[in-house]
């Protein structure tokens, strides 16, 4: 056998282990990653199951539908949402879409407000240079976030004292300004760090244009850093959206949303997992679907720090 039939042979036993350690790769990360979604994706899964379950099912820990248990229409059937209610008339579905339209008017409300007022809080302390007696930019950015170590309970009290002065309890507006202002801390920190990736002289060279300081923050750095305004606007719509202390103690009957009326589905009798699962199936979609239509620019956002 000649030497370069030999290194031949030598390369192509090279190649395939090359080919062999790179499969193996992908199979273990792919793999991997198959498996971390099933463990993810089972709650939705068991929630979604359970509304077409009845007790027994439920309680024996069925799970396969068709094979483990014979699905029904009971959870939906409770909210007047199956299809032999879904044409009649229901109080529990008025009910379910009122508390429904609470939570989406007041999340997105407050969600658009947060935005706004973060980005320019974020917008001033990445360009300019402030001073608080011993607080500097960073203290400032660092006060923010530390607003959101104080527990929910703590703030209960002087809220509904306030709230109660004002004649703000169990209205949308009082709801949107609390829910604004809890998540305004996590949108001033993401956005400082989107507009500090943004270079500043992209604004000089559009003012030596003839823009104004409104209108180069508007016109260059607003549609530079939209996806990072999406994502800080997503983050805390699902915050908002998901909140139940406040929710429960601030509201009772015009402005309650819906997570409340999820955690009322416990009662003397038990709970009412088909209901509850149907509720909190319905809570779930909205997100799942922005999640979905805006999941572009969440990756832009997550990713522009590193890209500009």
């Amino acid at each position: 056998m000649s030497e370069k039939t030999v290194q031949a042979f030598a390369n192509g036993e090279a190649d395939f282990g090359n080919r062999a350690k790179w499969y193996t790769s992908r199979v273990l990360i792919y793999g991997a990653l198959v498996f971390w979604s099933l463990i993810c994706l089972f709650p939705i899964y068991w929630t979604i199951t359970t509304a077409f379950k009845i007790a027994p099912d439920v309680m024996q820990g069925n799970l396969i539908p068709w094979i483990d248990f014979t699905p029904k229409w009971l959870g939906l059937r409770s909210l007047g949402l199956s299809p032999e209610t879904i044409f009649e008339t229901s109080t529990v579905r008025e009910e379910f879409l009122k508390r429904f339209m609470n939570s989406a008017i007041t999340s997105v409300s407050a969600s658009m407000l947060a935005v706004i007022l973060g980005s320019l809080a974020a917008y001033g302390l990445s360009r300019f240079s402030y001073r608080f007696g011993f607080m500097k930019n960073n203290d400032i950015s660092f006060f923010f976030l530390s607003q959101l170590i104080l527990p929910p309970v703590v703030l209960a009290l002087p809220f509904l004292v306030l709230y109660k002065q004002l004649a703000m309890l169990d209205s949308r507006i009082g709801i949107i300004l609390l829910y604004a202002l809890m998540v305004l801390p996590i949108v001033v920190w993401i956005m400082r760090d989107q507009f500090s990736a943004i270079p500043v002289e992209l604004e000089e060279a559009a003012l030596v244009d003839g823009l104004s300081a409104w209108g180069a923050f508007f016109q260059i750095v607003v549609p530079i850093a939209l996806p990072g305004m999406v994502a800080a606007f997503i983050l805390s719509l699902v915050l908002c959206w998901n909140e139940y202390f406040f929710a429960a103690l601030l509201t009772s009957t015009d402005a309650k949303t819906l997570p409340v009326m999820v955690a009322s589905q416990t009662g003397s009798q038990g709970i009412n997992w088909w209901s509850m699962a149907a509720l909190s199936g319905a809570a779930i979609l909205p997100l799942v679907i922005i999640g979905i239509v805006l999941e572009r620019y969440i990756i832009k956002g997550m990713a522009a720090g590193a890209v500009k």
